[in-house]
């Protein structure tokens, strides 16, 4: 097997909302790979904080301040990317947002924001690139789902619902545009140690874990949370040249949740 396959070289990727966490974690492992990074994200602070910890990596990435889930903004914002760098080869929808509310107490302006910026914004990015990636003659679209694409929890019900979309548009991205060597696959996280998720995993005064971190680690047979490090392979694998028969896929790296019923009481 010839390993250049994996090799991003030359190619243009754009992550979205990808300041830190897992959208900086998988712009890293591309630039590893020899990719140019793009990123967004929501405002100039938080564009300026991802430029500065690329920076600290020796990774010369350029960021701009968009709103996803403006398609105007969006499109102005291709157009900018490939004046100034080139054509995109590489779109990570990574960007997102979620709410923990009871569903009988979220109002529905609550439900439309998570559906706004974690399906719609994906469709908004994907629509914007594709025509080019067609010019082009390939293109890869890697939406960034969830397990919640397919369980569902209480407090979730918007996120479950955007992301379970998500997965749908993924797998009709790849029916409509696969014939133009464009493919679009998901990765779906398991449960990540980042700040976001911290709080979860802070040890109580007694020394014991959080309960939801009991929780998490009792259904993981990993028995451990993922890092973000660990969806850097599954990303490469998926931009690269490596998966060109990979379209319309599910990746969930989530050390077997998904996998497991749960180990008896």
């Amino acid at each position: 097997m010839d390993m250049n396959a994996f090799s991003l070289k030359g190619k243009i990727a754009w992550i979205t909302g990808a300041s830190y966490g897992i959208g900086f974690a998988i712009a890293e492992a591309y630039a590893a790979a020899g990719a140019t990074i793009v990123f967004n994200d929501i405002n100039q602070e938080l564009v300026d904080k991802g430029l500065k910890a690329y920076a600290e990596k020796g990774i010369g990435a350029k960021g701009y301040v968009c709103d996803v889930t403006n398609e105007e903004a969006v499109q102005e914002l291709v157009k900018k990317i490939e004046a100034e760098v080139g054509v995109i080869d590489i779109l990570v929808n990574n960007a997102g947002i979620i709410r923990r509310i009871p569903m009988i107490e979220m109002s529905a302006a609550e439900f439309r924001k998570v559906i706004d910026v974690d399906l719609n914004a994906p469709f908004i990015c994907s629509k914007a690139v594709i025509p080019s990636m067609i010019k082009k003659g390939h293109g890869k679209i890697i939406n960034i789902c969830s397990m919640m694409s397919e369980l569902g929890r209480e407090t979730v019900s918007a996120y479950a619902a955007a992301k379970g979309g998500l997965k749908m548009l993924t797998r009709n991205i790849c029916s409509e545009y696969g014939e133009h060597n464009i493919q679009c696959n998901g990765i779906g996280p398991g449960y990540i140690a980042t700040p976001q998720t911290a709080p979860l995993r802070e040890r109580q005064p007694d020394g014991s874990r959080h309960p939801f971190d009991q929780f998490i680690i009792a259904k993981t047979p990993a028995a451990r949370w993922g890092n973000p490090e660990d969806l850097q392979g599954p990303a490469v694998f998926l931009a690269s040249d490596a998966s060109n028969f990979v379209n319309g896929h599910i990746l969930y790296v989530d050390g077997g949740i998904l996998a497991y019923i749960g180990k008896q009481p």
